[in-house]
């Protein structure tokens, strides 16, 4: 288990792989950012984004999934996260491309009222297929500290 006193400020990790499909992409924008670009290649075309493109929260939320799966897999003591900060939208999100995520830990700090968690800041970058960085944000996650024996 990774535990708040295991977090090195510094360390870079790269993850994830998330193919993006069309249906996916509409279903998301039906439900949850019904804006005609993210909905119709028609209309899409009649913007700057030149096709149909996934939403900015898709995009959020497809991330979300890889570093969830991220935490699994190194089996982190995650507490969840307060926020986010600085998001930036940087390219669009295309049905066929595949995206995967690069983070750097940026700095930590032991809770004053809760000895039994810490946060961490870390800048995250989401990448598509040619290695062009589509989002970037700094999240703030909370971690465990590791229990007194």
């Amino acid at each position: 288990m990774q535990y708040f006193e295991d977090i090195v400020v510094g360390t870079k990790a790269s993850f994830g792989r998330y193919a993006v499909t069309r249906d996916e992409v509409t279903a998301f924008a039906k439900a949850y950012d019904p804006q005609p670009f993210h909905l119709s290649d028609e209309a899409a075309a009649e913007t700057h984004f030149g096709r149909l493109s996934a939403s900015g929260w898709h995009t959020c939320a497809m991330t979300m999934a890889m570093v969830v799966e991220n935490f699994k897999a190194n089996d982190q003591a995650s507490l969840g996260s307060p926020g986010i900060d600085e998001l930036r939208w940087l390219k669009p999100v295309y049905p066929g491309d595949t995206l995967r995520c690069e983070t750097e830990i940026v700095d930590k700090r032991a809770s004053q009222s809760r000895p039994e968690m810490g946060s961490f800041r870390s800048k995250m970058t989401v990448f598509n297929q040619h290695d062009v960085a589509v989002m970037t944000f700094t999240s703030i996650g909370l971690i465990r500290t590791r229990p007194i024996a």
